[in-house]
């Protein structure tokens, strides 16, 4: 009896030694896929690049006027309202540069020019 009930214990031991280590495996798998569906889409970049600037600064984000991937994440320009006026042609606007990492984490913003709403470029200038 003793006999059996060693060899019973052995496999026990042997079954609980093999499942950490085909647990190991699937979980090397699983983040190795976390971290492929981890990159962002350039839809999410965009939704994330407008809240994190509009929390920041409290003025809404009207529109992304450009949008390109960078080494170190993404750069964006945004079009904000800063001041709304009567008519809506006259409202001040001004236009952000805004960076954001590889995860979309906002990592600086700066106004890069303002300008009314009703107004075009020069010609010649951006």
């Amino acid at each position: 009896m003793s006999n059996t009930r060693s060899t019973s214990d052995s496999q026990d031991s042997q079954q609980s030694s093999r499942k950490p280590h085909t647990s190991r495996k699937s979980q090397a798998s699983q983040e190795s896929q976390a971290s492929q569906g981890s990159r962002l889409k350039p839809m999410e970049v965009l939704r994330e690049a407008r809240a994190q600037l509009a929390e920041l600064t409290g003025m809404t984000a009207e529109s992304v006027s450009s949008f390109e991937q960078t080494e170190e994440g993404w750069a964006l320009e945004v079009e904000v309202l800063e001041l709304e006026r009567v008519p809506d042609t006259m409202s001040l606007m001004a236009s952000y540069q805004v960076e954001l990492d590889a995860e979309g984490q906002l990592t600086g913003y700066r106004r890069v020019r303002r300008y009314e709403r009703g107004r075009a470029d020069a010609r010649g200038s951006r």
